[in-house]
């Protein structure tokens, strides 16, 4: 949903294209990744408590950073005409690394209920998701963008991520009680519906959304590509 404004985003960053020059579009790419890492940090020793709010908006403020890095390096890659495949598996693989690093360090955190079993099968059904993009391109379908995009999912993560701020500052408090058992279910084990929990949750139902979706539509294209008999 998210991907529709990327088009606008690199109008909007032109300027700042202009400015960056001559600098290696790699070196975005990796400082898109240290800068993450500070934020992976943040997020698994977060505690319930004022330090820990200011923790998680730490980390939200450095996954913007990230985001914007990760964002300008392809275009300015473009811009100066040294786009090609290595800048293309760079980013790609470093993308990945972020999506599971975050979802992981979610789960190391035991302070908001996230058990870290839950977070690395929702970190497996998202490279899931990913890899079925990546797979129908290895075919020549192209890349398949269907089901939620990384744009998506990072947004869902984030607004999950402030909550939790609001959660540990006693400011405010999204938290739902799970007893019942087919909601239980529903909800992948949760005990309870927080920020954070919000954010896996999302990123292991997105995940398996994504990956059938794309398994349907890459199917549906490489059996209407055989010639009939």
């Amino acid at each position: 949903m998210f991907e529709q404004f990327r088009e606008k985003w690199s109008k909007a960053m032109h300027p700042l294209i202009v400015r960056l020059g001559d600098t290696n579009p790699n070196t975005l790419t990796w400082t898109s990744l240290i800068v993450s890492l500070g934020a992976f940090w943040l997020v698994a020793n977060a505690g319930i408590d004022n330090e820990g709010a200011v923790m998680i908006v730490g980390a939200v403020i450095l996954i913007g950073i990230a985001g914007v890095l990760d964002a300008l390096d392809g275009d300015l890659a473009r811009h100066q005409g040294t786009s090609g495949p290595y800048g293309d598996f760079l980013d790609h693989t470093i993308d990945r690394v972020v999506d599971i690093g975050l979802i992981v360090a979610i789960g190391i955190n035991s302070e908001f209920g996230v058990d870290l079993s839950l977070a690395l099968g929702a970190a497996l059904l998202t490279l899931m998701g990913s890899y079925m993009g990546t797979q129908a391109q290895s075919v020549g379908l192209g890349r398949i963008y269907g089901g939620f995009s990384r744009a998506d999912r990072m947004v869902i993560t984030v607004v999950g991520m402030l909550l939790a701020s609001l959660q540990a500052a006693d400011i405010f408090s999204l938290t739902v009680t799970i007893s019942d058992a087919p909601v239980a279910f529903v909800m992948l084990g949760l005990d309870e519906m927080n920020g954070l929990g919000l954010a896996v949750w999302f990123s292991a139902w997105g995940g398996l959304y994504t990956f059938v979706t794309r398994f349907i539509s890459a199917r549906r294209m490489l059996l209407d590509s055989v010639p009939e008999s």
